[in-house]
């Protein structure tokens, strides 16, 4: 070893916070998750980690570090426009491969589909997955679609410096498979990095458990409690494999295992998860979209048996992740993560957050603050219509998780003074720093 931790990063698709065991779920939704569980002891577990409100959106915050607003990230372009990153943006993969890192990808990208914008493209040594979203393993299955012409999602693979190539049709029995591809290209990656004593970031963006939420054969009836439940215990025990495989390689305690989800609880029937306490569905700014859950083990330096209520938020795992490795961060654009390395190690007792801008879309839906919520714009569920507000509901999310009773005027307009200023803040920062536009193609250099 260099003396650099490796990093693993495994990225949940839709997983809700009350859905695992160490977060009041397992057994209560007929699939324990021992060694999930077992492993949130080993490390710190967080009960106020946030994502964006969906896939693409997260995703861009980890890889970048930036509020996706500022990207062009927030929502889908035309169908004539590129989507994902433009390749001015510097992803969490590069900055640690110019430290020396081997850098991996396997499983779900869905941040550009463009050559230049792919993942061997952006930082990864080498990459297997999916450019897009598991909504499309369903297509072969649609009545008309064989005789449609459009072309089958498909599972690609790459190596940096050439160019990806398709190696199957993405349908449901594929999606079967898909985690266990995954786990076992990540295992073999890590494997040959450990070989070479080279630092290695695997980052692991599986399926589960986005719809359909299917386990792969060997698991299925495992639970009787069907597939949902069945996939659980798929997960936990690959992931209960992928942590023995450190200790067989001897670098558990060079490496740091971070797991946490994109957003909230998968919400399409039959596969809907479960938010725990938090109320509302992913698409939103309600709890239920944004609070997930967050492991982070790293033996020797976090203790263990931790678990903290600090606010934290999706881009601060890009600054974090840099401050791991000693990798310097781009001082040409805003960063809007925070080092959180003092706090997961126990150095300070608070992260150093105390807000967070809640986008759905590139629309500001509510802000955050401490432990408040003030919402302009109303909507719990993804399907339901959103209200622009003509005054802002106010909740106090310690006494009203599920956001059901707002704080009744004149009580909650405090709230508003204290909030604001971040939004002003970042308002600000907009002018030196226009946000990019969905859909804007490479190359793309800033206004100056």
């Amino acid at each position: 070893m260099t003396g650099q931790p490796n990093i693993v990063f495994v990225f949940f698709d839709n997983l809700g916070y009350g859905e695992l065991g160490c977060y009041g779920g397992g057994v209560v939704r007929g699939a324990p998750t021992p060694r999930i569980d077992q492993f949130a002891a080993e490390g710190m577990r967080l009960t106020n980690m946030n994502m964006e409100a969906q896939c693409t959106p997260s995703r861009s915050a980890v890889m970048t570090g930036r509020i996706p607003v500022r990207s062009g990230t927030t929502r889908i372009p035309q169908p004539s426009q590129p989507s994902g990153l433009v390749t001015w943006e510097r992803t969490i993969a590069e900055l640690l491969k110019a430290q020396g890192y081997a850098t991996g990808h396997f499983g779900k990208w869905h941040l550009g589909d463009a050559v230049e914008r792919q993942p061997n493209a952006r930082g990864f040594d080498e990459w297997w997955g999916l450019l897009e979203t598991h909504d499309s393993s369903f297509w072969s299955q649609a009545s008309d679609f064989a005789e449609s012409g459009v072309q089958s999602a498909q599972i690609y693979e790459g190596q940096v410096g050439s160019a990806s190539q398709p190696i199957t049709d993405y349908d449901t029995e594929q999606r079967r498979v898909f985690d266990q591809n995954c786990f076992s290209r990540a295992e073999d990656f890590i494997r040959r990095s450990a070989g070479s004593e080279t630092p290695f970031f695997c980052y692991l963006p599986i399926a589960f458990p986005h719809f359909p939420t299917l386990p792969h054969p060997n698991f299925v009836g495992i639970t009787g409690n069907g597939d949902f439940a069945d996939a659980f215990v798929e997960i936990d025990t690959r992931i209960g494999a992928l942590l023995d495989l450190l200790e067989e390689l001897d670098a558990r305690d060079d490496t740091i295992v971070i797991i946490t989800s994109d957003n909230g609880a998968e919400d399409v029937l039959p596969w809907r998860g479960w938010s725990g306490p938090w109320g509302g569905s992913y698409f939103t700014a309600m709890e239920g979209s944004l609070r997930v859950p967050f492991m982070v083990r790293w033996p020797g330096r976090i203790q263990p048996g931790g678990v903290s209520n600090e606010m934290c938020h999706a881009v601060d795992l890009f600054t974090t992740m840099a401050a791991f490795a000693g990798a310097e961060l781009p001082d040409d654009r805003p960063i809007d993560g925070i080092d959180l390395v003092p706090f997961l190690t126990g150095e300070r007792a608070e992260s150093g957050r105390e807000a967070i801008l809640c986008f759905v879309a590139d629309r500001l839906h509510a802000i955050k603050w401490r432990n408040w919520k003030l919402h302009f714009i109303w909507q719990e569920y993804m399907l339901d219509p959103p209200v622009e507000l003509s005054i802002p509901r106010a909740f106090n999310l310690y006494d009203d998780p599920r956001e059901r009773h707002d704080i009744f005027l004149p009580d909650n307009t405090w709230v508003h003074g204290a909030a604001n200023p971040f939004l002003e803040e970042f308002r600000s920062s907009l002018v030196d720093h226009p946000a990019i536009e969905p859909g804007t193609p490479d190359p793309f250099e800033p206004h100056q």
